[in-house]
């Protein structure tokens, strides 16, 4: 990946974090949203963007879900943010890693007791 992608990812994920954690009022939208990882194909066309929902219980793609709903909201902002010619076009997914990296401790410590 370039330096000049990187870059991208980088701003893109510094402030989308505020956008999605203040600025977004809906209701569906519970619990601890965090931006995990921002990845911009190298034409610039789609920007993948990784989010762990902690506190949501059993409602984390549904909290997925209303922030891709708010895609043209956040593009919005983000584009008053974010100084490139043409912003791609936001995609939102659920990593739950965090949850899997927990599960998997769980089970050593059980096999270790």
């Amino acid at each position: 990946m370039s330096n000049r992608i990187e870059r991208i990812n980088a701003e893109i994920k510094k402030q989308l974090a505020p956008i999605i954690s203040e600025e977004l009022s809906d209701p569906r939208i519970k619990g601890m949203v965090s931006i995990v990882k921002v990845d911009t194909d190298s034409d610039l066309s789609v920007c993948k963007v990784y989010l762990s929902v902690l506190g949501a219980d059993g409602e984390e793609k549904q909290v997925v879900e209303a922030i891709s709903n708010a895609e043209g909201y956040i593009k919005n902002i983000l584009k008053k943010r974010v100084i490139l010619r043409s912003l791609p076009e936001l995609r939102f997914f659920l990593d739950d890693s965090i949850q899997y990296g927990i599960k998997i401790s769980q089970i050593l410590n059980d096999i270790n007791n």
